[in-house]
């Protein structure tokens, strides 16, 4: 297993930019025990939460040895406190970077397989729901998404103030990630509205994994987006589980969701 950090010049962000990647490339040679075949992997794009960080996920899950159980390439890059959506006035493409951008770069570097149904994209929080709107807007790109405890505050973002207590849950700072919040319902930066669109073009809808705790939160934006899934006929896979909005829970729900992706 090979975990590295790359950096390169991101023309999407028109900066410098560093992910990690884990690669199951090698693995202990062991009795009875038949090694990794080498070939193009599946790989899964995975995002963290608000105030995190590329490290976040190898610091406080199982992921490294979850890349090796399963023989699954995992890329973490960082997603500041974007919400991972485009923002053109200051330049940072954020979506057209997870959703364009570091695939082509990671399949230059690695033997990534560059198939529709081993590209997979996911996240917890801030990084669910990014996994959530990037996966759908490029759905010709990612076969299937995992979001654990998404952060789908679409409708709290529009009727938002800045009375709120918590920064990033003020009206200013949901402006400056969304833009004009009139207009944020039916654009491409609700995930809603890139499931109608989806449906519309007659395209292929990734296979979509939903985990979150009973506890957490978010549970009820969870659940209203199952429920807006399941209304619209949509296949989809909604797991609820005692847990709140913590490593615990997504340590657990990351195995579950490999898992489900290499079935």
């Amino acid at each position: 297993m090979a975990i590295i950090d790359v950096s390169y010049f991101s023309n999407a962000l028109m900066r410098n930019v560093v992910y990690k990647a884990v690669i199951p490339t090698d693995s202990p040679a062991m009795k009875n025990i038949a090694p990794h075949e080498v070939k193009p992997f599946k790989t899964l794009y995975l995002l963290h939460g608000i105030m995190g960080g590329h490290n976040d996920w190898l610091v406080n899950t199982r992921i490294a040895k979850l890349a090796q159980k399963y023989n699954v390439a995992v890329i973490m890059p960082s997603g500041d406190n974007s919400f991972y959506v485009d923002q053109q006035a200051g330049h940072n493409y954020y979506g057209e970077f997870i959703g364009r951008e570091l695939v082509e770069e990671t399949r230059k570097l690695f033997p990534l397989s560059f198939k529709r149904e081993d590209t997979f994209i996911g996240g917890l929080s801030m990084g669910g729901y990014g996994a959530l709107r990037n996966g759908l807007k490029y759905y010709n790109t990612f076969g299937a998404i995992v979001a654990l405890s998404a952060a789908l505050i679409i409708d709290q973002a529009v009727a938002s103030s800045e009375e709120a207590e918590w920064i990033f849950a003020r009206r200013s700072y949901y402006e400056y990630v969304f833009g004009d919040l009139s207009k944020l319902k039916g654009s491409d930066k609700d995930p809603e509205f890139l499931v109608k669109k989806i449906k519309e073009e007659k395209g292929v809808i990734p296979r979509i994994y939903i985990a979150c705790g009973t506890e957490d939160f978010l549970v009820e934006n969870n659940r209203k987006f199952r429920d807006f899934l399941a209304a619209e006929g949509v296949e989809h896979t909604y797991v609820e589980d005692r847990g709140f909005h913590d490593w615990k829970f997504w340590d657990k729900y990351i195995e579950k969701a490999l898992q489900w992706l290499v079935e």
